[in-house]
């Protein structure tokens, strides 16, 4: 789930709080906001228009030397966004297929590799976004954020493990309710409904 993906980004910059504490909240929010950008195309081709698993991966190499060898604000923003939409693309091979109720199991896509030009099937190792050993990997990847942060970004960690907690207790409630909203919905909308809500 989104929170998730948004933690593991802002975890990415951890380092930066012992090495470089000038740099720490830029790298944070860098991370944050690589780990949100692929999810931007929820409504719009989700995982695959916004998600390159290879792409950002490539990409973050030469941003992480730049960074390293020239440490700015700019050079180490550009390496966490990349790394942090990296890690986004790459997690959610490992997470459930590409459907309404992933809890099912009937999607063989998880996310698309552009670079092969085929779909990464679902490894399952967390069986759907907001099940609970999601909320788990966002309970254990927010304690040492927690720790390293200073308040106003501690109160962007909170919030965010706010939105899993009620992500979690909710998700299979909202998997069902747009199952009985979307035949309602007028025939004119079907073209900017996801594929998956068909």
């Amino acid at each position: 789930m989104l929170p998730t993906h948004v933690l593991a980004g802002m975890l990415l910059a951890a380092p930066l709080v012992r090495v470089a504490p000038e740099l720490a909240p830029v790298g944070l929010v860098a991370g944050f906001l690589g780990g949100l950008v692929p999810d931007l195309d929820m409504y719009t081709g989700h995982r695959r228009t916004l998600h390159y698993p290879v792409y950002y991966s490539v990409l973050s190499v030469p941003a992480l030397v730049a960074a390293a060898v020239a440490p700015s604000a700019l050079t180490v923003a550009v390496a966490l966004f990349f790394l942090g939409a990296a890690l986004h693309s790459v997690a959610d091979m490992y997470g459930g297929g590409l459907e309404l109720r992933p809890w099912e199991g009937n999607s063989d896509r998880a996310v698309y590799d552009h670079y092969r030009e085929t779909w990464v099937a679902p490894r399952r190792g967390v069986r759907y976004d907001g099940a609970v050993e999601d909320l788990a990997l966002s309970v254990g990847l927010s304690v040492p954020l927690l720790v390293l942060v200073d308040p106003p970004l501690r109160a962007v960690v909170i919030g965010t493990l706010a939105v899993a907690v009620v992500y979690t207790v909710l998700r299979r409630r909202l998997a069902e309710m747009a199952a009985a909203v979307i035949p309602l919905l007028p025939s004119s909308l079907d073209p900017y409904l996801p594929e998956r809500y068909r």
